[in-house]
């Protein structure tokens, strides 16, 4: 009887044993998630900065493009114009 009490004890202290393990486990895991999602709001700010800088450049780029079509504009006019020249 004595026996049972005692293998009793020790399956009781390795359950708290696993149970307090897990829940160490578990507040780690927690604070290393707060920790990461302070640091994903810190990025945060970066990313809104890198995104007017990517719309600056877009509207450069729109510029630019808008330029060349001018120019192929003009270009396709004064061949429409040789070729009227040459063909009518």
């Amino acid at each position: 009887m004595v026996a049972s009490f005692a293998m009793m004890a020790v399956a009781w202290s390795a359950i708290g044993l696993l149970a307090a393990a897990l829940f160490g486990s578990l507040y780690y895991l927690g604070s290393r998630i707060d920790a990461l999602g302070g640091r994903t709001d810190a990025l945060g700010g970066r990313t809104y900065a890198l995104g007017s800088r990517t719309d600056a450049l877009g509207a450069r780029l729109d510029a630019r493009l808008d330029h060349v079509a001018t120019r192929i504009d003009a270009l396709a006019s004064r061949i429409d114009a040789h070729l009227e020249r040459h063909a009518g």
